[in-house]
């Protein structure tokens, strides 16, 4: 009998990938406005980021903004760190698990949620977006 080879989760990079895939398939005019947004691929938060949020567990956070969202944003600030956008590896995986989706939509879904809050939109106008995206990403070649 032949050992069958044990499957690897999804790297940093893996992640990475297919949040870099999922950004291109947002409309033009979401991706345009996002241009000074940096994409962080975590294992997990940082332990301030779970103490300031107050999470029981580093698993209680797929993702995060981090910056100031664009309607409340002064273009005259200097010295400020860039706008950001973080993935969290295990917990999307755990997620990911546990859920039955597909990795591809739940990475997806989570970026559409941080980069929005970069634009200060309300869950329904993240919710058109995603489904634009998915929509572009389920099209035929």
């Amino acid at each position: 009998m032949t050992p069958v080879p044990l499957a690897t989760a999804p790297s940093l990079a893996d992640i990475d990938e297919i949040a870099r895939q999922a950004f291109e398939n947002l409309p033009h005019h979401f991706r345009s406005r996002c241009t000074d947004v940096v994409l962080r691929i975590e294992e997990f938060p940082s332990d301030d980021v779970v103490a300031d949020m107050q999470l029981e567990s580093p698993f209680d956070i797929l993702g995060l903004y981090q910056g100031t969202e664009l309607t409340h944003k002064s273009f005259s600030e200097s010295g400020s760190l860039p706008d950001m956008v973080f993935l969290y590896r295990r917990p999307i995986l755990d997620y990911w698990c546990e859920s039955g989706e597909t990795l591809r939509h739940i990475v997806t879904h989570v970026l559409v949620h941080e980069i929005g809050h970069h634009f200060g939109f309300s869950d329904d106008d993240m919710d058109a977006i995603e489904a634009a995206a998915q929509a572009e990403e389920d099209a035929p070649a």
